[in-house]
């Protein structure tokens, strides 16, 4: 994890050093004295990675608290590996710190990874910090064990499979306007689940167990649902009454006047973090018992096969929809 000179004569040695504690003495980290980490294989497991990356005022706003990012960080980049019915172990981390990101701000970032380091059993492996003229930058590399031959892909859905949702969806959606001010949220909740969503890690085992093929839902539950359907080869039939949500998602639907334009708001915001999954139809209904066993909401919302494409239903009718959910390419900032 080499360390760049800094502008502002904060020692960047001085805050990888800081970092070593987040190793926890992993010693597959090396104790961040070199470039690399040397993670041994493990027999009979695959190693499962995915990335993710954040930048201020597109996916945080600049006056967000630093430990809420940082663990914003590491929560949605596991998602993905919940995903794949994965087990974390560790993450690399790249941060680039504008120069007015001072010693208290940068510690309670640390803070942060720390707190859910240690909630969900990862630790740092390395990474590497640069100097930025801005915005604030930083991304992370997850790691994760799955049985081998087990990891559950987006593209394992077969003809008649059932596509079932794992989570409340809209709430990332809502949560987003929630922090801007466009949308009612009386106890924070909404907000909360946006700046802090919890990464399906319980469903490891229910997947494993259940379901052919799985995404997170981060670009929104049509957007992803469709992924798996076209990694798949298949078409796709989705129920947007079907769909499980929140109170206060409920709460906001029923002040709106069209009920499946609400819906279809909610079914393509993204940032739920939720998981959809293809399963045979059979062991749709004790799938979702498992999952709800686990206090998460289910339910089956479509199937999967006919033609290539998404088609949405809602209020008993079909309905057509240009958006799907986010593209980051010329996606505009979030927060200005």
């Amino acid at each position: 994890m080499p360390a760049p000179a800094n502008a502002s004569g904060w020692d960047e040695f001085a805050w990888i050093a800081s970092l070593k504690a987040l190793t926890r003495g992993d010693e597959r980290a090396l104790d961040l004295a070199d470039d690399a980490a040397v993670i041994p294989a493990r027999p009979g497991f695959d190693l499962v990675i995915s990335k993710d990356a954040m930048v201020e005022r597109v996916h945080f706003p600049a006056d967000e608290a630093p430990d809420v990012i940082a663990r914003r960080l590491l929560r949605t980049s596991l998602s993905d590996l919940a995903a794949k019915a994965a087990t974390p172990f560790g993450y690399f981390l790249m941060t680039a710190w504008p120069a007015d990101r001072k010693e208290a701000y940068r510690a309670a970032f640390r803070a942060g990874l720390d707190q859910d380091g240690r909630e969900f059993g990862i630790t740092l492996l390395g990474g590497d910090t640069v100097s930025t003229p801005g915005p604030f930058t930083l991304s992370a590399t997850v790691l994760g064990w799955v049985e081998a031959g087990r990891a559950v892909l987006r593209s394992g859905a077969r003809s008649g499979d059932a596509l079932v949702v794992c989570g409340h969806i809209g709430d990332g959606w809502l949560g987003l306007q929630a922090t801007q001010g466009r949308v009612d949220d009386p106890d924070g909740a909404l907000a909360w689940r946006y700046r802090l969503p919890t990464p399906l890690l319980k469903l490891r085992g229910a997947l494993g167990e259940y379901a052919r093929a799985a995404a997170d839902v981060s670009d929104g539950l049509i957007a992803d649902a469709g992924h798996i359907a076209e990694a798949s080869g298949l078409g796709l039939e989705i129920d947007l009454d079907a769909f499980p949500i929140s109170p206060g998602a409920g709460a906001w639907c029923a002040e709106q006047e069209d009920a499946a334009k609400a819906r279809l708001a909610l079914a393509t915001g993204g940032d739920d973090y939720a998981i959809v999954c293809a399963t045979p139809a059979e062991r749709a209904a004790p799938f979702i018992a498992a999952v709800e066993s686990l206090a998460i909401p289910a339910a089956r919302i479509g199937m999967f096969g006919g033609e290539a494409g998404v088609r949405i239903t809602a209020g008993g009718r079909r309905i057509e929809t240009g958006h799907t959910g986010w593209r980051h390419s010329g996606r505009p900032e979030t927060f200005g």
